[in-house]
Formats: structure tokens, C-alpha cells, sequence
């Protein structure tokens, strides 16, 4: 008489089953996990959790069908083949690795998702009928067809609802309470399929196992349950280490992208800054002179130079202050521009100087039209203070090819502009040879500055730079200034010009380096080290024996290098890159430290930035300016702060007129502050003095 396995022995093992039904939902929960793995854009990370997957997933399903094997006992020793329990774990893994290689598919169709789950079914139920042949009993297993039809059927929805979860689960990541509740529905079909199968096999009474000697032992269970977990914990720990790596990947992405966006659009604004004046938005005279340049290569025949400057403007920002000053200046800017014809170009110079560029001219009335409407436009009333105030403008005018050459249509119109003003200003005049005779002046200006060198008229004034951690002063910048005998104190703006047109500017170099190092020394010597800072002209940075010079003047005066700190400004820095940085690298390599002055008023490139060696960044004064007012102001000083301390650059912002400014710097992490907030430039006694009394900012 024909009795089940089940009939026959009638014992099974309930903590076995329960292990066997844990480790098949496990198995699952990771499975679902592994989903996310196998999807990722690199072909040999996806390949390699593929193939691993597939050996974790395939071993956790042969598992728990041999530990449920293991469930239950007959009532003759029994073991199982090695080779036959082999295949069926050979079965398992093809059939895990192909689960896997359909979820990698970007989609499956209905009908695939279906022959997919009917290979699914096939290829575990081989891995159960191939495991219940591994008993090898004599004689064989009676199978009841219907609960083997049952058994397939069950795999089939498994291998069905398991590719289901994956591709949702790879279309949208569940949360764990949701993967877990997953991992059950799978597990419990599949692990319900496998004791449905053993349900349906029976045997003869008497019958024997072949393979008892083979695997079996009541160690073996307890060693596959507990590498199959070990296995699979494993690869659940691997894959969330993965899924946080690439988490933290993708949020550094992220804010690498959004970086560059900011260092973009710092760098865009510094670009537009570097050609719009920061006060009016007007283009500078950078673009100006950019502008005239195309003019002048464009081959057109006419063009007028309209030098304009307002009349008698400093008393109005001596009466009113700065603030109703820019006011103004940004009101005329409007007004300006509202009467230009289309095409024509306005920029500010500076101060209270604006110049137009008219091409495409005609006949001289299109110039004293535009000029007229300029004049009347700036002569009606400012309402920014009671009663309106009024002011007036002269205004120059230079044509090519009728009043010079295209190149001196600039100094030209200077010149007839200044002919307007001494004939009472609110009017226009047109250029005439006479009106060059500043030409002779200059020549004299620089006759006398020549003596201004050997008689000692020359003196440098310093101006200090304030720690903003410490609160002390980090170091002076060194101010060169005329004490002129008759004229009094001449501002560098007037004669470092004509310096520069006479060939004087590096003498007066070359004074100014060794003076600063005697300064150094005297201060040392009066128990107050200072570092300070001098600026080098273009002109000196094509000196081939500049650096042999400052080091010269340091080892003469006993003075450190790294007391001394050159200024370059950045429109000389990015003339000619390769000669900066090799000036750069010489004076770097005896000690000198470097600063990159004026920042973003020029046209920097960042890789050149961080190809120089320099140690601090300036940024230039018309930032500074605007950032109690401005966002965009405090936005890309904030950028250019960020910048220079990554490229390990000590930030010094100049022009620093305010405490808001201060504070606002000071928020920002800016290294050093100048400005006259501080302090004003001083002769070198009252800088002692100065130091002293009133080292900290707070004092300010």
C-alpha cells in the first residue's frame, strides 16, 4: 500500500518550517533591495551586482527549499546526492540571475512579464523536483500530479508578483515597512509552492534512500541556515552602504552642480561689473575704450567724441553727502542715455565724467543736437531734496576726421570740454588746436617731478589693514604722494600719469621700494613689525631686474621678505599672464608675498587665478560701496570670499566707509578690512602713533 511522505512519517519539524518560511521571505527582502542595485547607469557596476545578486538571491531560494526538505523525516535514514543537490542549486542561481537581467530592462510587456514568470516557475521548480531527486529513493517517488500542477502554479504567481514589486520598486524606492510586506507575499508563495510539491510526492513502504551516506547530518542544517543568512546579511549591509554612497554622491552632485551655478553666475556678474560701471550701470571705460577700438577698425568715416562733466559738483556732495551724490549721478546716467540717438554709446569715466560715442555721423548739427539735449536734460531740477536742486554740465565735442585722428577724439574732446568750462560751464564747444596747450603744463609737471625725486618731495603715506579675527592691524599699504613746495599735496591721480607718458614711473618705482623697506626697518627697530604693501606698476613688472631690485632693497635694509606684500592690480595681472607668473614665481621664491589688487574690475579668467601664486585677493572699492544696498553686491562679494579662501587666498576687501559694511564683511569671513572707517592714510610718525593708541577694530 502507497503512503505520502507526510502519511507515512507524520512529523515534521515546526521550527524548521518556520526557519525554512524566514528565510524565504529574507531571501525576498533582499531580493527587492538588490533591484536598486542592478540599475545604475555604470555597465560594469550593474553587471557585477547582477552576477553577485544572482548567487545571494539563487542560494537564499536552494536554502530555504533544503531547509524545508529538512522539515520533515521519513522513517529510513536518508541523505542527499551531492551532484544532484549541486544542480538544483545551480537551477536556483540561473533562475535568480534571470529575474534580475529582465529588471534591468528598461520595460517588459505584458506577455514578457508573463513568459518571464513562466521561466521563473520553471526554473525553481526544477530546483525542488531536482532536490527532491537528490534523496534518490528506491524505489521512486509517487507524484500526485494535481498538487505538482498546484505547485507550479504558486511559483509562477511568486515569479509574477516578484517582477511586479521589482520594477515598481525600481520605478519608485518603498519605503522598508512596504519592502517588507512585499518580501512576505513573495516569500510565503514561494516557500508555499516548494511544501505543496513535497505534498505531492509519496512512497513505498520499505522503500530506501541510496544517498544516505551522502550530505546529511543534523550539523548540515544549522550550516546552511546559517550561511544563508550570513550571506545575505551581508549583501543587505553592502547594499545599504552602496545606496548611502551613492546617496551622498548624488547630494554632493548636487551641490557641486549648484556650486558651479553660483561660481557662474559670480563669475557672469563679476564680468558685467568688469564692464558696467557699479554705481550707474553704464558701461565703463574699459568698454568705452572697446567700443571706440571697433570704431576705429570698423573703417566708418565720421565719428564725434562727447566729453561730458557736471559743473561745480563737489559741493554737492560736500553739502548733502555721497548718497544723495550717487543719487544724482544715476539720475543724469538716465537722462543721458533717454536722449542719445539709437546705436550711440554713454559711459562713466569716473567722479562726475561721462563720454558719448556717436557713430554714423552725418553733419555736425547731429552732434550739437545731441549735445544740446544733453545739457537741457541735465538742467532740470533734482527732486532728491527741497528746494530741487539744479545743476549744469559742459560738454566737449572731438569729430574724426574734421578735429584729428580717431585716436586723440578721447583727449580731443577732454580738451574742448574744458574750454567749455572756462567759459562759464552749461555750455558745449567743439575742439580747436588751441585748446591743447595742457600739453605744455604736463611738460612742466613732469620737469618738476623729476626734481620732486632728487629734492625728497616725494613722501609715502600708509593707510592700515585690520585683522578681522584678531582685531589688530594685520599690515599698512603703502600711498605715494607730491609734497609739492608751491602747489601743495598732489594727489598720485595727477601726477602718476604723467609718470607713466614720460617714463618716470619706474623710478618712482623703484623710490618706493626702497623707502617702504627703510620705513620697515625703522618701525622694527621701534618695536612695532609691520608688514606692507606697495604696488607695482605694468611698467615694472617688464623690468627685467625687479625682483633683484627688492630683494636687493630687503637684504640692504635687514628687512624679511615676508614683511613685503607687492600689489598687482588685476587688469595689469591679466595683460600678459605668462610674464605675471613668472614675476609671480621669482618674488614667491624669495619670500615676497603677492596680492591680486582691484579683483573683479577687470577681465580674470579663473584658471588663471589659480595658476598665480599669490597670497591675498583685494577686492576692488566699488563692491564695497553697494553692500548695505545691494543683494547682488553682497551676493558676489560673498562668491569672490568663498573663491579665494578655496583657492587658499586671504580675501582684503578696501573701501570700507561703514560699521553695516564691517559687519557685513566681517559675516562674510573677509580676512582683512581698509578703508576710512579705520583709519585715513597717515605719514609714517602717526601711523606709530596711530598703532598704538587704537590697535583694535573694535575702536574702529
Amino acid at each position: 500500500m502507497l503512503q505520502s511522505v507526510v502519511m507515512m512519517a507524520a512529523i515534521y519539524d515546526p521550527w524548521i518550517v518556520v526557519a525554512s518560511v524566514g528565510l524565504a521571505i529574507f531571501t525576498s527582502f533582499v531580493a527587492l533591495d538588490l533591484v536598486q542595485r542592478v540599475n545604475v547607469r555604470d555597465r560594469l557596476i550593474a553587471r557585477t551586482w547582477c552576477a553577485g545578486g544572482s548567487l545571494v538571491m539563487g542560494t537564499g531560494i536552494w536554502a530555504s527549499h533544503f531547509v524545508g526538505m529538512k522539515a520533515h523525516s521519513l522513517p529510513v535514514p536518508i541523505g542527499y546526492s551531492y551532484g544532484l543537490t549541486g544542480l538544483s542549486w545551480v537551477a536556483a542561481v540561473c533562475a535568480s540571475g534571470f529575474l534580475l537581467w529582465m529588471v534591468r530592462r528598461e520595460s517588459v510587456s505584458r506577455l514578457g512579464l508573463l513568459l518571464s514568470a513562466t521561466v521563473f516557475a520553471l526554473g525553481v521548480g526544477a530546483t525542488h523536483h531536482v532536490g527532491m531527486m537528490a534523496l534518490q529513493m528506491e524505489p521512486g517517488a509517487l507524484w500526485d500530479l494535481r498538487l505538482v500542477a498546484a505547485s507550479v502554479v504558486l511559483l509562477w504567481l511568486g515569479g509574477w508578483l516578484a517582477l511586479w514589486l521589482f520594477f515598481r520598486q525600481r520605478a519608485a524606492p518603498r519605503r522598508r515597512v512596504v519592502q517588507l510586506a512585499s518580501a512576505m507575499g513573495i516569500g510565503l508563495t514561494l516557500i508555499s509552492a516548494h511544501y505543496v510539491n513535497m505534498q505531492g510526492a509519496s512512497y513505498l513502504d520499505g522503500s530506501i534512500c541510496r544517498s544516505a551516506d551522502e550530505l546529511g547530518g543534523e550539523g548540515l542544517l544549522m550550516m546552511i541556515i546559517a550561511a544563508t543568512v550570513l550571506m545575505q546579511v551581508l549583501t543587505l549591509t553592502t547594499s545599504l552602504l552602496d545606496a548611502r554612497l551613492r546617496g551622498h554622491a548624488q547630494s554632493l552632485s548636487h551641490s557641486l552642480r549648484e556650486a558651479n551655478s553660483q561660481l557662474q553666475e559670480a563669475t557672469e556678474e563679476l564680468h558685467r561689473r568688469a564692464v558696467l560701471d557699479p554705481l550707474t550701470n553704464l558701461p565703463n571705460r574699459a568698454f568705452f575704450d572697446e567700443r571706440l577700438e571697433d570704431a576705429r577698425a570698423g573703417g566708418l568715416r565720421k565719428l564725434a567724441v562727447l566729453f561730458v562733466d557736471l559743473d561745480g559738483f563737489k559741493p554737492v556732495n560736500d553739502s548733502f553727502g555721497h548718497s544723495l551724490g550717487d543719487s544724482v549721478l544715476r539720475e543724469v546716467a538716465d537722462r543721458v542715455r533717454r536722449v542719445l540717438r539709437t546705436g550711440d554709446t554713454v559711459a562713466r569715466l569716473g567722479g562726475d565724467e561721462f563720454v558719448v560715442l556717436m557713430e554714423h555721423v552725418l553733419h555736425t548739427a547731429d552732434c550739437s543736437n545731441v549735445a544740446r539735449r544733453i545739457l537741457e536734460a541735465i538742467d532740470r531740477p533734482f527732486g532728491q531734496v527741497e528746494p530741487a536742486l539744479r545743476i549744469s554740465a559742459s560738454v566737449g565735442i572731438a569729430m574724426h576726421p574734421d578735429q584729428g585722428p580717431k585716436t586723440s577724439l578721447l583727449a580731443h574732446a577732454n580738451a574742448a570740454m574744458y574750454a567749455a568750462k572756462r567759459a562759464g560751464g552749461g555750455h558745449y564747444a567743439f575742439f580747436e588746436p588751441h585748446m591743447i596747450t595742457n600739453a605744455h603744463e604736463q611738460l612742466s609737471l613732469q620737469t618738476e617731478l623729476r626734481d620732486a625725486i632728487e629734492r625728497g618731495e616725494l613722501v609715502l603715506h600708509y593707510q592700515p589693514k585690520i585683522d578681522s579675527r584678531r582685531r589688530e592691524v594685520a599690515g599698512v599699504e603703502a600711498l605715494l604722494r607730491w609734497n609739492h613746495p608751491v602747489r601743495g599735496i598732489i594727489s598720485p591721480g595727477v601726477f602718476i600719469p604723467v609718470a607713466e607718458r614720460f617714463g618716470l614711473i619706474c623710478q618712482l618705482g623703484h623710490w618706493v621700494i626702497e623707502e617702504a623697506c627703510r620705513q620697515m626697518k625703522d618701525w622694527d627697530a621701534a618695536g612695532l613689525p609691520m608688514r606692507v604693501a606697495i604696488n607695482l606698476s605694468a611698467h615694472q613688472l617688464h623690468e627685467a631686474d625687479l625682483v633683484d631690485r627688492i630683494g636687493a632693497a630687503l637684504q640692504r635694509h635687514g628687512v624679511a621678505p615676508s614683511q613685503l606684500l607687492c600689489e598687482i592690480t588685476e587688469t595689469v595681472t591679466m595683460e600678459d599672464v605668462r610674464a605675471t607668473q613668472e614675476v609671480f614665481g621669482r618674488l614667491a621664491s624669495i619670500g615676497v608675498f603677492i596680492a591680486i589688487d582691484d579683483f573683479g574690475t577687470g577681465y580674470s579668467s579663473l584658471s588663471y587665478l589659480r595658476q598665480l601664486r599669490a597670497r591675498q585677493l583685494k577686492i576692488d572699492r566699488s563692491f564695497i560701496g553697494d553692500l548695505e544696498t545691494s543683494a547682488d553686491a553682497r551676493a558676489v562679494v560673498d562668491a569672490v570670499v568663498r573663491l579665494a579662501h578655496a583657492l587658499g587666498l586671504r580675501v582684503v576687501a578696501e573701501g570700507v566707509e561703514t560699521a553695516g559694511q564691517r559687519d557685513i564683511l566681517v559675516g562674510m569671513g573677509c580676512d582683512e578690512l581698509q578703508g576710512f572707517f579705520f583709519a585715513r592714510p597717515m605719514p609714517a610718525d602717526q601711523m606709530l602713533v596711530w598703532s598704538r593708541r587704537r590697535p583694535l577694530m573694535a575702536r574702529g
